[in-house]
């Protein structure tokens, strides 16, 4: 009796174990996209004069405003519990967006979090105070820039220029979380660090079976 039902288990065990498997990666659960068409990033340039965009990047999305040094507890939440952990995937770029005339701030911050991850993914990026209006309303959050065009709140859009956060937010009183709150050391590393892991891994997922198909 014992032999048949060691047999049993090397035999059901494997079989049991494929079909989750297999089933989970067609029920693979995607994070929401709450905005389509994210306005790109024309009217904008980094520190070195270059254009930056959205597509075919996983992007967060910051806007810190004419003063940098005011986010910049904000920007160390960021660097040590997002942007290390991911900046080396290919496509993962983190973006602040700053009014022209505050380079030399953004420089100084850059140096600072150099410290705790190469920057080469960190990207301060300008534009005029129209542009950086009409970037931030083309997400159709329920958030407001200050007077300073700044928000504690950072964004994930995808490859496609999409805004991706949560319809089911137990948190929100109508569920939707467009950004999340930078300031909140629990929130970004909570919920913002499993929401970009949720982007990455389909990202991943989707070039596998590109690079299947290509191999049949």
């Amino acid at each position: 009796m014992k032999k048949f039902l060691v047999l049993g288990i090397l035999f059901i065990l494997p079989i049991t174990a494929y079909i989750f498997f297999a089933s989970g990666k067609d029920n693979f659960s995607k994070l929401p996209v709450l905005t389509q068409g994210v306005q790109e990033l024309t009217e904008f340039r980094d520190l070195d004069g270059k254009a930056v965009t959205f597509k075919d990047h996983i992007t967060v999305l910051g806007f810190f405003g004419s003063d940098l040094f005011a986010n910049r507890a904000n920007a160390y939440n960021l660097a040590h519990k997002i942007y290390k952990k991911n900046h080396e995937f290919h496509d993962f770029q983190l973006l602040v967006i700053a009014p022209e005339g505050t380079q030399e701030q953004a420089l100084d911050l850059k140096a600072n979090l150099d410290e705790i991850a190469n920057t080469e993914n960190w990207k301060f990026v300008f534009g005029s105070s129209e542009a950086i209006k009409n970037l931030f309303n083309s997400l159709q959050t329920n958030q407001q820039l200050d007077e300073n065009l700044a928000t504690s709140y950072v964004y994930i859009i995808d490859k496609e220029a999409a805004l991706r956060g949560r319809n089911d937010d137990e948190d929100e009183d109508e569920g939707v979380l467009y950004g999340f709150d930078s300031s909140s050391v629990a929130e970004i590393n909570n919920k913002m660090s499993d929401d970009i892991k949720v982007v990455l891994a389909e990202y991943r997922l989707a070039l596998k079976k590109y690079k299947a198909k290509r191999e049949i």
